[in-house]
């Protein structure tokens, strides 16, 4: 394939990699899970009655942490760290940055008498402090005002992280500043869920329910993610930086076959994914289905709905754990949303549900829908919340890498709408025009074959081009990027339907005595006169919606710089102060940060495509210049005459590289004024195009540079040698 020595190393090591044989039989995999998780089981065994008892309360209905259980609490997740082998504890927090932040520290001190001691106090469990100078901010804090604290979140577990070498005994918690605002994601998730439970309440006690447990939402994040071979990623300056490729022709075969979804799973890739849900399992992240995805190379994990702070706190610990564990096998996993042109992205299908364990599911619709009126209100509440900040939601998945992928393949348009079914949506144009009489059967289908059982129809289709569509009994947030914390979508969604469910509450308290289900039906009416312009189950990709989207007033934020306005909206920050989960300056300085992050992602990628395309592509191109140049020398001189098409081809397009390269380095180079989101416009508006200028000449090339001059792994390397 190729002659080239570097991509033949890189070749040859793929092909002659033998990973390790681990032993999964020995050990059933329901024996592993939570063992490494200081779990409510572990808490039951190792604290005292009245301790645990408080601690439970806490974590399942959001009672107040008494914080004197602190220090009973601290010395048994102390004893019980010890015993899994750990050395350091970590308070484990999550900063704007998108990633995990942790600081470990040792639990030996000195005696004084030369020996150690091993402590953990009930203070130290409860707060840290880690330095808050070095981390995004958004002008909240500059960078001499250092001090930062981070918190215990009791409500998700703390766990081991193995290592080779040893234990770390992990304890999530909040980040907040000296001055007390907000650095992080989870603690607004906190204040939205509790928003959330706060305006559910409200309606479930409208519906006459006297016994009501804490309301939590749900969530569930399925991750698609790229696997490649490591020494193919080493030996690619762009993915090793910048996460995705700025270069590559397209390959001959690419997904258009359709035979990758769902295909069999290569024995390599299969290892890794038992490996990593073993891993999984230890730290109780109740991962469940795995699948070849659509593009070559592609693939998908799903798991169990869990609360949302703690769906969140084990995504984090998904994309570290991929990443891990790959490099055990020889490969390395990309999250970028895409990572390879000309084939699907890579998502994070956030699915969105909430209830309670008195009443359930609040947006299970049940066999007849249009008789549960509890169900219509729920569902209405978020009709509502997405026509009204589709903005904002757009803006909470706005990055560099989403925007390559958003409106393409697989991924949803940027235009924000609701998918409901075949059957919801008649249900709804039921109460539109003045009242829900009957809901469409979910019948069977018969396969026509004897020895095949009749199956359940569902009342409805799925819509893969739908950015926000229900499935069932929760909604799938499709947007969110692979890259990216669910942290702000779910934080966003349990604020935006709070809003909309105390809307709704206030309509409905207000109903005279013995008029509620009168009131209910009119509140009903009015939401989906008003908001059911952002309901759509066609075709999201079609020119027709896209038009269709214009007249209905839907915004179409094509960018990460259309879209991050959407943060300091009128409507954002009166949802997010009413109920105390971020400040106006709070919401500034998140629109900051992502204005400035999309302006070094672009900058990057600019700086890999000047460097690349001088040092790497140009010699390149110019060897093979020179061989066909000296080979029609030669051949001139033998007196035949030489087909120059090839030569001047290849000239003609160095040409053109040295010539994108000068106008890319001087738009990049350009200085300009009006702030970060100014200087975010001019990337998207000049040095993106000029990168994708560079592109189409350096990928021109290597369609006709000889495979043996061509120094980097090509797509047809990287996507299909497993």
């Amino acid at each position: 394939m190729s002659a080239s020595n570097s991509r033949l190393q890189a070749i040859n090591a793929v092909t002659n990699f033998k990973p390790a044989a681990t032993d999964f039989r020995s050990v059933f995999s329901a024996d592993l899970y939570g063992a490494n998780v200081f779990s409510p089981a572990e808490m039951k065994d190792r604290l005292p009655k009245d301790i645990y008892k408080s601690l439970l309360k806490t974590i399942e209905s959001g009672a107040k942490l008494d914080a004197t259980v602190a220090d009973v609490v601290a010395t048994a997740m102390k004893n019980w760290a010890l015993e899994k082998g750990a050395t350091h504890y970590a308070h484990v927090f999550y900063p704007l940055t998108g990633l995990s932040a942790e600081k470990h520290d040792s639990f030996l001190s000195p005696d004084g008498l030369g020996s150690a001691i091993a402590e953990f106090s009930g203070k130290t469990l409860i707060q840290g402090e880690p330095d808050a100078s070095s981390f995004p901010s958004g002008g909240i804090r500059s960078t001499f005002e250092a001090r930062g604290y981070t918190i215990w979140d009791v409500t998700s577990p703390a766990y081991i992280h193995e290592n080779p070498n040893g234990s770390t005994l992990c304890i999530p918690t909040a980040f907040v500043s000296w001055t007390g605002e907000v650095l992080d994601n989870k603690t607004p998730l906190l204040r939205a869920m509790q928003a959330l439970n706060e305006q559910s309440q409200r309606i479930l006690r409208l519906f006459g329910h006297e016994k009501i447990a804490h309301v939590a939402s749900t969530a569930g994040a399925e991750q698609e993610y790229f696997l490649i071979d490591r020494n193919f990623f080493l030996a690619r300056p762009d993915l090793l930086n910048a996460g995705r490729t700025l270069f590559g022709a397209k390959a001959p075969k690419g997904q258009e076959f359709e035979d990758q979804y769902f295909g069999v799973i290569p024995e390599r890739v299969l290892a890794f994914m038992m490996d990593c849900e073993r891993e999984l399992f230890k730290l109780g992240i109740p991962v469940k289905t795995r699948h070849n995805e659509v593009a070559p190379g592609q693939y998908e994990l799903a798991p169990v709905y869990e609360t949302s702070n703690l769906a969140a706190d084990h995504q984090q610990l998904v994309m570290a754990t991929l990443r891990a564990v790959a490099v055990k096998y020889g490969m390395a996993c990309l999250l970028s949303e895409k990572p390879f042109l000309g084939v699907n992205g890579s998502g994070k299908h956030l699915n969105f549900s909430l209830g309670n364990a008195t009443q359930g599911n609040l947006l299970e619709p049940g066999e007849t829908p249009h008789a549960n009126a509890q169900f219509l209100v729920f569902c209405a509440a978020v009709i509502r919340a997405v026509d009204i900040h589709a903005g904002l939601l757009r803006a909470v998945v706005a990055s560099a890498g989403n925007d390559h992928r958003l409106g393409a393949n697989e991924a949803p348009p940027a235009i924000i709408s609701v998918f409901l079914g075949e059957q919801l949506a008649d249900v709804f144009d039921q109460i539109r025009r003045g009242g829900a009489k009957t809901s469409k059967a979910r019948g069977t289908i018969n396969i026509g074959v004897d020895v095949l059982p009749h199956l359940p129809k569902d009342a409805g289709d799925r819509n893969r081009t739908s950015p926000f569509a229900f499935t069932g009994n929760k909604f799938e947030f499709r947007a969110v990027g692979s890259n990216q914390s669910i942290g702000a979508a779910i934080m966003t969604l349990n604020v935006i339907v709070a809003e909309s469910l105390e809307f709704i509450a206030d309509k409905l308290e207000k109903a005279a005595p013995g008029k509620l289900n009168e009131t209910i039906q009119n509140v009903l009416q009015d939401v989906i006169n008003e908001h059911g312009k952002v309901i759509f189950n066609g075709n999201g990709y079609s020119e027709e919606w896209h038009d269709e989207a214009a007249k209905r007033g839907l915004p179409n934020l094509k960018t990460t710089v259309d879209a991050l306005p959407a943060y300091t909206a009128a409507a954002t920050v009166a949802a997010f102060e009413k109920f105390g989960v971020l400040t106006k300056r709070e919401l500034e300085s998140r629109e900051e940060i992502a204005f400035d992050q999309y302006v070094k992602s672009v900058n990057v990628e600019a700086n890999l495509v000047a460097e690349i395309g001088k040092t790497v592509i140009y010699p390149a191109a110019v060897r093979y210049q020179g061989e066909l140049a000296d080979t029609a020398a030669k051949l001139k001189a033998a007196g035949v005459e030489a087909d120059l098409c090839v030569l001047n081809k290849v000239t003609g397009l160095t040409k053109d590289l040295l010539t994108s390269l000068a106008q890319l380095e001087s738009v990049h180079g350009k200085e300009v004024s009006g702030g970060v989101a100014a200087e975010a416009a001019h990337y998207r508006d000049a040095v993106i195009p000029a990168i994708e200028k560079v592109r189409v000449a350096a990928d021109a090339l290597e369609g006709i540079v000889a495979d043996d001059l061509w120094p980097l792994p090509t797509y047809q390397e990287m996507l299909f040698i497993k």
